[in-house]
């Protein structure tokens, strides 16, 4: 399961990021805001729009908009 999948509400840990699939700007940025291996994440919500871009993950008390593009990058451990 990949983060873009994850419903509003729920919870999961981050099993691995495939950062060799984003732009290497957006890594870094993401790196830089706590992404990374074992840690907690939640989907706050999906976009209204006909793609439903952005997500909004939240990760300790920040919420960070994500293009499904990079949450799709994030592979979240199974329950």
């Amino acid at each position: 399961m990949t983060l873009e999948s994850l419903k509003p509400g729920h919870h999961a840990r981050i099993a691995a990021i495939d950062w060799g699939a984003l732009p290497p700007a957006d890594a870094k940025r993401m790196r830089a805001l706590g992404f990374e291996t074992g840690v907690e994440v939640g989907m706050a919500h999906h976009g209204v729009f006909g793609g439903r871009d952005p997500v909004a993950v939240s990760i300790g008390r920040m919420t960070i908009a994500l293009r499904k593009s990079q949450a799709s990058a994030i592979s979240l451990e199974a329950d």
